[in-house]
Order: structure tokens, then sequence, then C-alpha cells
């Protein structure tokens, strides 16, 4: 696992363990969580790609797993070894194409390379969403109206790579989510006029959240957590909504705890 921060990269090493997978983890240096030190593995330069293939290999590694928060970094200032100041003309040619463009990049020098890239889905069916409602609260009409609005909002945002997330309102687009990522958009929601957003004590708006049409699945899918069920409640929004096998679900049981507690739902919808 070649990985990043939070908390999706410590759940699947986790899990790798438990179910006898075994797993090798590569933390990107900048990006280093520190739950993962207690696995075995090495910190790696984002730039130190020669280093990255050299470590993979001498560890026996034939599937590769891209998971964890990384932040793209200010390509001028990456320490470069060969490998890595080969591909910085193809890695910065299509950082201007967006993220899905570079993402897409890193897979198939992975492949050119013999290794087998997987998505987290793969080593954890269970992260992913199931379809219907998940906890909390059924659905009233006007909220599956904002889900399907959403969804079809997303789908835009998607085909622009500009992000995975929405906010709607009674069919009134609150927020988009862009590189601030969900819980600062829901903060921008939590400052919006009561008139057009829900609250605490009459909750409206869904926070929709699916993959960009034609992504590369196998990284970056959409991931949601007790801290997103916590921002939306805190947004007054009546829910959350995610695309059914579209998206991740870490701590699925604390994230349905905190959905009942907080009286919000959560809904996996169908494309």
């Amino acid at each position: 696992m070649i990985a990043g921060l939070g908390d999706l990269p410590v759940s699947i090493a986790e899990n790798a363990v438990e179910t006898g997978q075994g797993v090798y983890v590569l933390r990107l240096k900048g990006f280093e969580e520190p739950r993962l030190a207690a696995y075995p593995g090495d910190v790696v330069g984002l730039g130190e790609i020669g280093k990255l293939f050299t470590l993979l290999k001498a560890a026996g590694c034939k599937d590769v797993l891209f998971a964890g928060i990384v932040k793209r970094p200010n390509f001028k200032d990456l320490k470069l070894d060969l490998r890595g100041a080969a591909l910085l003309p193809k890695v910065i040619a299509e950082a201007g194409k967006g993220d899905d463009a570079l993402l897409r990049l890193m897979v198939k020098e992975m492949e050119k390379n013999g290794f087998n890239v997987v998505g987290s889905d793969t080593v954890n069916a269970g992260l992913l969403a199931p379809s219907g409602l998940i906890a909390g609260p059924q659905p009233t009409e006007t909220a599956l109206a904002d889900i399907s609005r959403g969804a079809h909002v997303v789908a835009a945002l998607g085909d622009l790579d500009i992000g995975q997330g929405c906010v709607v309102c009674e069919g009134l687009v609150l927020a988009v989510e862009a590189q601030e990522g969900t819980d600062a958009m829901l903060a921008r929601c939590a400052g919006l006029p009561e008139a057009i957003r829900g609250t605490p004590d009459a909750r409206r708006g869904v926070l929709v959240k699916r993959p960009k049409p034609g992504q590369e699945r196998r990284i970056d899918l959409p991931t949601v957590g007790v801290s997103t069920v916590e921002h939306v409640a805190a947004a007054g929004l009546a829910g959350l909504a995610v695309e059914a096998d579209g998206a991740l679900m870490l701590g699925r049981d604390k994230m349905q705890a905190a959905a009942e507690r907080l009286g919000v739902f959560i809904y996996g919808f169908d494309t």
C-alpha cells in the first residue's frame, strides 16, 4: 500500500492483517500517517519513483493499492531521483488536466512496471456502501428529490474533474465541493442564512457524494466516515447520500450509531 494520511489506509492495513492478506506500507514523505508506522514498510518521497519501485519489488509485492490523503505538491520543490526526473514532465502535463488524469498516469506507470493496481474495495469489500437506507430515518420524498438532483450535479462536476460532492436543499444547490474538501464545504453551508438551509431543529437538505463519470475507481473513490455524519448534522442537513457500490464507508457501525443519535439518515442511491 502506498499510503497518505487519514483513517482509510489504517483501516485497510488493519483488515489486511486480520484477514491474513498481509501488508507492506510505503508512507509518503510529508504525509506520513503515524498509525501506519506499526506495519512493515518504509518512507519514500513523492519524487523518488525509482526508490519506490525498488522497495516494492524487494518486499515481494505484486498487488499495489493507493490510499490516504495526499495534497498536490509544488512540483518545483520535489526531491527527484533519476526515475522521478524522467517522469516529471508527464506528471506536470497530466496534472494540468485534473486529478483524475494524474491518477491514471500513476496507475499506468505501476502497471508498466509489472504491478497489479487494486482498489480498496478489492481488499475489503465491506467498505463499499450498500443500496437503500443504511441508517437513520427514511428520507422524505423531498429528500429523495434532492438526492436525485445532487447526483446529477456531481456528475456534471465530475465531467469537469472538479469534485465529488454537493449539498442540495429543496432543489436549491447550496454548495459544491472543489479542492477544499467535504468538511469545509459543509462548514460553509452551516453559515448560510437559515431561510435556505435546514437547522438541527428542522432538518432540510442532503449531502450527495459519488464518483466522477469515467473515474479510475481503483483510486480516490469518495470516502465518508463518522466525522462526515457529524458535519452533516451540524450543518442542519437531513442526511447523507452516497452512490451504492461507488463510495467507501469507514467504520460503518460507528457511522450508523452516529446517524441514529443525531437524527440524520445515511442512504445509498443507485445510479
